[in-house]
């Protein structure tokens, strides 16, 4: 398996690939990800052009350790086998399937990405895939899509495209996303892949910014996709165990290894009631902590 598969993805910012001011060095706002994105982003008669800068941007800049994502075009236009071709030739990390409502939609992706890895050289499995799910078929087929492909890492919702098809719009308060989210990260947790959020599209509005970013935290998610530099901290923030947190998962850990020597199957932490099905979450905290750069531990 592709070892960047499970990697540490709290953010993962959009960016028009076409524009050279954009795409230079936004690794100085240390995202987890990038998104160079061929779809939205990019006037049909720009497609070419956006592919060439795409492709040296992945050539010659170094993003310092950030993944890069490509967003290609939905799989109904005429772009998207070129596009895969361009991404994986310049190296890109991962390919981004829009619109995506089945699993023949990723195992289509999958073929087009082994070929471009053996046309150029490329080594096998190295470029993963996610898929956005943009509809109520998608968010329906969700677990279907999440285990098309060993290659996929994970699933993305796109709350604008979907709510028009839900016949509703975004309202701020996250009640017309609430039941797509909860589908989403059941599917993605079922098959062992990640889920990420949509975007926020606000920038004035911060204060709703961290509470939408605080509801997904809660509802089970591995980050969000953003649209500016300034989102970035919000979201570590608040997907980076504290310290308190810590603490407290290490005395889990070291507590259930000791009492389960000792054949002691429930005991108390901090007051509180502990069994060995708290110890895989007190790891996860832990291995959220050391790739957040936050652990000071010993475990």
């Amino acid at each position: 398996m592709n070892p960047n598969k499970k990697r540490l993805r709290r953010t993962m910012m959009f960016l028009n690939a076409q524009k050279p001011g954009l795409i230079k060095d936004p690794y100085i706002y240390k995202p987890d990800s990038i998104m160079l994105d061929l779809e939205d982003a990019v006037a049909e008669k720009e497609k070419d052009a956006a592919r060439f800068s795409l492709y040296h941007a992945l050539q010659e800049i170094d993003y310092h350790g950030v993944e890069r994502v490509v967003r290609i075009n939905g799989l109904d236009s005429p772009y998207w086998k070129e596009d895969i071709r361009c991404a994986v030739a310049g190296g890109c990390d991962a390919i981004r399937i829009p619109k995506t409502e089945s699993a023949q939609d990723v195992k289509a992706v999958e073929t087009e990405v082994e070929n471009a890895e053996k046309e150029f050289g490329i080594p096998e499995g190295r470029t993963l895939i996610m898929a956005a799910l943009e509809s109520a078929r998608g968010i329906m087929k969700a677990l279907d899509i999440c285990e098309a492909s060993e290659r996929l890492f994970g699933i993305a919702l796109s709350g604008g495209d979907y709510t028009k098809d839900l016949q509703t719009h975004i309202t701020g308060t996250g009640v017309e996303l609430m039941g797509a989210r909860q589908n989403m990260v059941i599917a993605a947790r079922a098959a062992g892949v990640q889920c990420f959020d949509t975007v926020y599209t606000d920038l004035d509005d911060m204060d709703g910014f961290k509470k939408d970013v605080e509801t997904i935290h809660l509802m089970g998610f591995d980050g969000k996709s953003i649209i500016n530099p300034r989102q970035i901290e919000v979201v570590h923030e608040i997907f980076t165990p504290s310290q308190k947190d810590i603490i407290f998962a290490e005395k889990v850990v070291k507590e259930i290894d000791d009492k389960k020597a000792k054949g002691i199957g429930v005991f108390t932490v901090d007051g509180k009631m502990i069994d060995i099905a708290f110890y895989d979450g007190a790891k996860r905290t832990i291995e959220l902590a050391k790739a957040s750069g936050v652990y000071k531990g010993d475990l």
